[in-house]
């Protein structure tokens, strides 16, 4: 019998129940949406947060669902789009195993949307926030492996929000399968290193992601047909068949600490570790030297202008949380740029790459044990 892992991911996408869930599973989908929503309400304080919701209460119209803190209502695609946004505004939203980037943004944006929209009740607007991490975790997993260029997280998300969407919507499996093929064909190219290169707006792709998985969901209800999706893939079995049996999600979020890029983290740990254990004091630092991955190096030193650049930034939030002891929304929100203790010591900050550091990256990425985001900090 032929392999047939779309037919798989859409029956538990149709039948999951909250019933049906295993205890340490509905812990972490209450978890997952208050890390969200806590993630959203900081980044509603953004400008993008500003300018997708002006764009989505006028461009998809409607009191379907709450775009948040803005005192407006859209359609749930608009509401979807808009909080997804603001959920990613200022980074500290969730990681997921395999994704290579940020599940929650998407997915609780989605969830919400839709159930307030068709009046789903809090368990079922939460299974299907299940439905979607486990769906992104593993299409997540496939994309990176069959695309060359690091493609940002609105693109597998699509799959995972149409996932989302089907759920709540009640769509039956063949349509859940047509709706899952809709948003893959449809999901934006996003290649996440150029933004790095050029941090902006566009970033992770969040709200686009929301929006076309919710749409894609609501074309498959009208008859729209879409192409067998990654998940029907015949050499990737083995991260699909586990599917509804294996919830991925239990061991695989991670919740972000500081506001800013994971591949900093590692370096703000070491370095406030340093200052600490050795009593140094901020303003007898002459030279910070941070040993990274190439990816963190890639992140540069360069003082920020926009939020996005402080967040997609090595030097910003190091210096940052060595001067005021954190990095959240003071720290990455414009106001602080021109603070010149923090601009002073990000300029003291040289990065350096290192092979055996990029071994251990590679491995982290693929989701081996053995590897490991790691960062090497020297200060004199």
């Amino acid at each position: 019998m032929a392999w047939d892992g779309s037919d798989i991911a859409a029956r538990f996408v149709a039948d999951i129940r909250w019933a049906d869930l295993p205890p340490a599973v509905r812990r972490m989908a209450r978890m997952a949406a208050m890390d969200t929503l806590g993630a959203t309400i900081p980044g509603t304080r953004t400008p993008v947060s500003r300018i997708t919701a002006r764009y989505a209460a006028r461009t998809w119209p409607g009191d379907a669902a709450t775009i948040l803190l803005h005192g407006s209502r859209a359609s749930a695609i608009g509401a979807a789009f808009a909080n997804g946004y603001a959920a990613n505004g200022i980074d500290i939203d969730d990681c997921g195993l395999f994704t290579k980037g940020h599940p929650g943004a998407q997915l609780f944006p989605t969830a919400l949307a839709v159930a307030e929209s068709l009046g789903r009740s809090g368990a079922e607007m939460l299974t299907g926030l299940v439905v979607g991490y486990e769906v992104a975790h593993r299409t997540a997993r496939i994309w990176h492996a069959t695309h060359n260029v690091y493609q940002a997280c609105g693109s597998w998300g699509s799959v995972a929000c149409a996932a989302v969407a089907s759920h709540l919507m009640r769509l039956p499996v063949a349509t859940v399968r047509q709706a899952l093929g809709i948003a893959e064909y449809h999901a934006p190219n996003l290649p996440m290193m150029r933004d790095i290169d050029h941090p902006a707006m566009v970033k992770h792709g969040i709200g686009w992601g929301a929006m076309n998985g919710i749409i894609s969901a609501q074309l498959a209800a009208e008859g729209f047909t879409g192409i067998p999706s990654v998940l029907e893939m015949a050499e990737h079995a083995e991260w699909v068949r586990d599917i509804g049996a294996k919830y991925i999600m239990i061991e695989g979020i991670a919740w972000k600490e500081y506001a800013c890029c994971a591949w900093t983290h590692a370096a703000l740990k070491a370095a406030t570790d340093l200052v600490r254990q050795h009593n140094i004091a901020v303003g007898d630092i002459a030279h910070i030297r941070v040993e990274s991955p190439w990816v963190g190096v890639r992140l540069g030193t360069r003082l920020p202008t926009t939020t996005e650049e402080a967040q997609f930034n090595m030097a910003w939030p190091l210096a940052a949380i060595l001067v005021d002891g954190e990095v959240g929304p003071e720290q990455i929100l414009e106001h602080r740029y021109g603070d010149p203790e923090i601009r002073a010591l990000a300029q003291k900050i040289e990065l350096t790459e290192t092979d055996e550091l990029n071994r251990l990256y590679r491995l982290a990425e693929t989701g081996d044990l053995s590897g490991k985001y790691a960062c090497a900090v020297a200060i004199r």
